[in-house]
């Protein structure tokens, strides 16, 4: 750091009333070393960071920064203020004002400068010989870290021999200090399990821990400060972090998001470790999000499926609130509103058909978003922004040429790969800045029309139209074969990649609605309610069976299972997997057998009973729901009693309880 502050750059007099005039002042004394090369269109860069997110750190500090093209070289300024400057920090204005200026595209530079000096801030004795300094050069060498602050003095010793002095009480240990992102594909479950389960881990462990959940409605962004002052990183995901570059320079720990449910402890341990022994992540920047999204040697198969899941957890909104406003004008006008004229031309206040047709048509427009959506976010996901305009071009020509949800699919990847290609064509450097805005999207979008009007979209448009008419045509025997693999898929890993993938088939075939793809996603996800449902069942008929902690996650399992959060059963999976996860296979496995049988229908992507009045045969759905409930406690029950828990937390063959006995169990049910 010592490069990057001199003493032309350390103001102890700042004369200046306001943020703005305080970054204007030392950004000055940049331009004066040549450092900064444009003085207005710097403090524009400077404003536009501060307008997303105020500066202001506890202690009377503020550290203004941002990354501009108008930089030369990482910087840094500091200025002491007469009187405190309004810094958005909760404790009130700042008196130490540091301005840091980083080249555009210097990501990790940036952040290891604020990193360092946020450390640095912690210290009361660094802050304090700031406010007492009177020389630059000195108070320049102390901010690089060149000399140590001096200690705060010894009290004086003023007791007498009768009378020794009372100890001084030992400093409170700085606290170890983490940040976390959490995000799975639906950002509905996983994330949020995660992030709890994360926190929950922190308090046990001592560790101060601040968790970003990236979820499907969005997110809200962690403090620039907060990450500044992390000592470490943890990543459980299974979706591309967004804005992964924040996070750079830091020791990092980068795993699935079902690590962060089952593990968090050990996560928190490893990220210490890495600390410890200094490994940091390298420079943000130099691959597309997904590359730089997984750890070492993470291979092209997982690559590909976090591609694709990005997509869907994109388009699930869209679904949820096409399918649900879809639904609801079906149950209010019948199954004519369809027909129904535009709400635009023909609308009567007083006619609930109006209504319903409102409902409909306004439905109807958010699925028209679903393909473009799904291939813009899969291009996204590989490729980041530049993906998307040829990612939402392609899904548009998929609509057109009725190449539907697998044109999608194709649309994304073709143009994430070809953004991917043209980035790595190395340009002049008179072109680089028009390159995102203009040539990329210019040239790809190009390529992804040729290809799918005229390659691949046709083949991609009949192998489409082959399995809506297989999905229409589906009856009998055929129909609860493949109810009864959906239901294992959904119920084998609880939320994970197969589980995903069929909740994804069920959801593309909503793109384009038959009775077959209704049939599906009413199969889908009365299969993924029945885990969660059954542990819940399963820990109320045999409660001797469970555990304390695990029968209270019981209480919780009859809500999750019941709003289809098949997540739900990951704590009893997690302790028992060999017992609860056949258990729940088999379950998941009758109740989608008997839903497509029942021939039961939904056009909502999710609900559970909260959507029983828009499932097509309610009763006969609600009755393939218990039934396969019914089957996977019993199955439960049925291993534990034989084997006993087999979690480790008991002797074999019996359970374990508060008390720490263990009584005898039957061998039967």
């Amino acid at each position: 750091m010592s490069d990057m502050i001199t003493a032309d750059l350390v103001d102890l007099d700042l004369a200046a009333q306001t943020k703005e005039a305080a970054a204007r002042s030392l950004a000055e004394r940049m331009v004066a070393l040549g450092r900064v090369t444009d003085l207005d269109g710097f403090l524009a860069d400077v404003a536009a960071r501060e307008a997303q997110m105020p500066t202001g750190l506890d202690g009377g500090i503020g550290i203004p920064h941002c990354r501009s093209e108008h930089v030369t070289e990482p910087t840094l300024a500091f200025g002491r203020p007469a009187e405190g400057i309004d810094f958005g920090a909760p404790d009130g204005p700042a008196d130490l004002i540091f301005l840091i200026a980083a080249p555009a595209g210097a990501d990790d530079a940036h952040l290891t400068i604020l990193s360092a000096l946020a450390r640095r801030l912690m210290d009361p004795d660094f802050t304090a010989a700031l406010r007492a300094a009177t020389d630059p050069a000195a108070t320049a060498s102390l901010i690089s870290g060149d000399t140590e602050p001096p200690a705060a003095p010894e009290p004086a010793a003023t007791a007498t021999a009768e009378e020794p002095p009372p100890a001084a009480a030992p400093a409170a240990p700085v606290p170890f200090r983490v940040v976390a992102v959490t995000s799975c594909p639906t950002g509905i479950a996983h994330t949020y399990m995660a992030a709890e389960a994360l926190e929950q881990a922190g308090q046990a462990e001592g560790v101060e821990i601040v968790v970003e959940p990236q979820g499907s409605a969005g997110f809200t962004r962690l403090d620039p400060a907060v990450i500044a002052a992390a000592d470490g990183v943890i990543f459980a995901h299974d979706v591309p972090v967004r804005e992964k570059e924040r996070f750079a320079g830091k020791p990092t720990v980068d795993v699935g998001v079902k690590a962060g449910i089952n593990r968090p402890a050990e996560l928190l341990a490893e990220v210490r470790d890495k600390a410890a022994r200094g490994e940091t992540t390298a420079p943000a920047g130099t691959g597309s999000p997904v590359d730089e999204a997984g750890g070492p040697g993470e291979g092209y198969g997982t690559k590909l499926r976090k591609w694709l899941m990005s997509g869907v957890s994109y388009m699930v909104p869209f679904v949820a609130a096409g399918g649900l406003l879809i639904a609801l004008g079906f149950a209010i006008g019948g199954y004519t509103i369809d027909k129904a004229p535009s709400v635009a031309e023909h609308f009567v206040w007083t006619d609930s058909t109006s209504w319903a047709a409102l409902l409909f048509q306004v439905g109807g427009l958010a699925f028209s978003f679903l393909v473009p959506v799904l291939a813009g976010y899969i291009a996204y996901g590989m490729a980041d922004r530049p993906g998307l305009v040829p990612g939402f071009v392609g899904g548009s020509i998929a609509l057109t040429i009725n190449a539907g949800f697998l044109g999608g699919l194709a649309a994304g990847l073709i143009a994430g790969g070809t953004v991917m290609a043209i980035q790595r064509v190395r340009v002049p450097a008179a072109l680089r800045g028009i390159m995102p805005v203009v040539v990329i999207p210019l040239i790809s979008s190009a390529v992804v029309g040729f290809l799918m009007f005229l390659v691949v979209g046709k083949p991609i448009a009949e192998l489409q139209k082959a399995l809506t008419d297989w999905l229409s045509g589906l009856s009998g025997a055929n129909a609860v074969i493949l109810g009864v693999v959906l239901g294992l898929m959904m119920c084998f890993d609880l939320g994970g990649p197969l589980n995903k993938v069929a909740y994804a088939f069920a959801v593309g075939g909503l793109a384009n609605p038959n009775d077959g793809s209704l049939k599906v996603m009413a199969a889908v996800m009365a299969a993924g309610m029945v885990p969660p449902l059954a542990m819940a069942l399963a820990t109320v008929v045999r409660g001797g069976l469970f555990n304390r902690t695990e029968r209270e996650n019981g209480k919780a399992a009859w809500v999750l299972g019941s709003s289809f959060i098949t997540e739900g059963a990951i704590p009893f999976a997690a302790a028992d997997p060999l017992r609860v996860i056949p258990s729940a296979m088999a379950g998941g496995a009758v109740t989608g057998a008997l839903s497509m049988l029942f021939e039961c229908t939904l056009r909502a992507p999710h609900g559970g009973i909260f959507v029983l009045p828009l499932i097509g045969n309610p009763v006969l759905y609600l009755i393939a729901i218990l039934a396969g409930t019914a089957v996977s406690a019993a199955l439960v029950i049925l291993l534990k009693g034989m084997g006993g828990r087999g979690d480790g937390k008991a002797v074999e063959g019996t359970p374990a309880t508060e008390s720490g006995t263990a009584p005898k169990v039957p061998a039967t049910v």
